[in-house]
């Protein structure tokens, strides 16, 4: 499924940039998740990313599930800002690296290597990607959603 994003802005760990990041914003429901909690991009808080600028690990105690995964948050307010919109605060690409997708591969995107662009999340295999990435946000954004679906369909069931 596609979504249209009228503006964008990228943002991450202190940078900031007006670059476009593309109109093409995937929703998924494929979420990587670890096969031995059931965390979802392993139990960091993906609304934090946005209120918070950073990577901040959710509390055992503020759960919530969605997508077939376990979501932790690091407060109440966060935990509804995501269950009222989590096709906004989940991870594009179900938290796969955009920037491997484009090249065919399926590779999880780490917690800690983060970007958000066009107001959405993405997380990233390794630094490089990331760089890459922001270099070029458009294209990767749209590359990564054309192959998305085709690649989706190849992961497994757990």
């Amino acid at each position: 499924m596609v979504a249209v994003l009228a503006t964008a802005l990228v943002l991450s760990a202190g940078i900031s940039t007006d670059a476009d990041a593309g109109d093409a914003v995937v929703l998924t429901e494929r979420v990587v998740i670890d096969r031995n909690t059931g965390l979802a991009i392993g139990g960091y808080d993906p609304v934090a990313y946005f209120t918070d600028g950073a990577a901040i690990l959710g509390q055992g105690t503020i759960e919530a599930s969605q997508g077939g995964a376990v979501w932790r948050f690091c407060n109440e307010g966060n935990r509804a800002f995501f269950l009222a919109n989590p096709d906004i605060y989940a991870p594009q690409f179900g938290g796969y690296d955009p920037v491997d997708l484009t090249a065919g591969n399926i590779v999880a995107g780490r917690a800690q290597i983060w970007l958000v662009a066009g107001r959405r999340l993405y997380l990233f295999n390794r630094e490089g990607n990331k760089d890459r990435f922001v270099a070029d946000p458009a294209r990767f954004a749209r590359e990564a959603a054309d192959k998305w679906p085709t690649l989706r369909d190849t992961l497994a069931d757990y």
